[in-house]
């Protein structure tokens, strides 16, 4: 046995912070580069590390991209400032309700900024989280787990949804 094995941990290793907007309760880290609002910097870390190999593959592979903006507009749908607006939230109503690619959806940006409600309460708990995506990434594939995740998040906000289908659908007209 090595003094590794048998160091005592030290109250940082034993940290935990819980996100402000998921809800995920993950160690501590140093705060991340470019950390994301709404979120901890360890759950946005977990979130850059997750998707880091779409992200390397995004820019040659379409089907790739549009999984990495799926990813992203989950993530964001999960983690809105309050009293801003539910971009994230309108773009994921796109994408699982509406049956708009991701990419489609995402170069609606300025139309759906515009339409996407400013006083929705986002979910009291998320069915899942990235901390969710992370821990079965070992079993299950990326992409099955990141449409599970958009699937389970929309759901989530189905008290909502009326208001984000309206707003959708005035993205798509305007």
């Amino acid at each position: 046995m090595t003094t590794a094995d048998t160091a005592p941990e030290t109250a940082d290793q034993l940290r935990t912070t819980v996100c402000p907007g998921c809800g995920a309760v993950l160690v501590a880290t140093p705060d991340a580069d470019g950390q994301h609002p709404g979120a901890s910097a360890s759950c946005w870390r977990l979130f850059q590390v997750t998707v880091r190999g779409l992200r390397d593959e995004a820019a040659q592979d379409l089907q790739t991209a549009a999984l990495l903006q799926l990813a992203r507009d989950t993530y964001d749908a999960q983690h809105l400032l309050p009293g801003g607006p539910a971009a994230a939230a309108v773009r994921l109503c796109l994408e699982r309700d509406r049956g708009q690619d991701p990419l489609a959806a995402a170069a609606l940006a300025a139309r759906v900024e515009d339409a996407a409600p400013r006083s929705l309460q986002p979910p009291a708990r998320w069915t899942t989280t990235v901390a969710d995506l992370a821990a079965d990434l070992d079993v299950v594939d990326l992409p099955a787990l990141v449409s599970a995740w958009a699937d389970a998040t929309w759901a989530d906000w189905a008290p909502a949804a009326p208001e984000l289908r309206r707003a959708a659908d005035t993205a798509l007209t305007s």
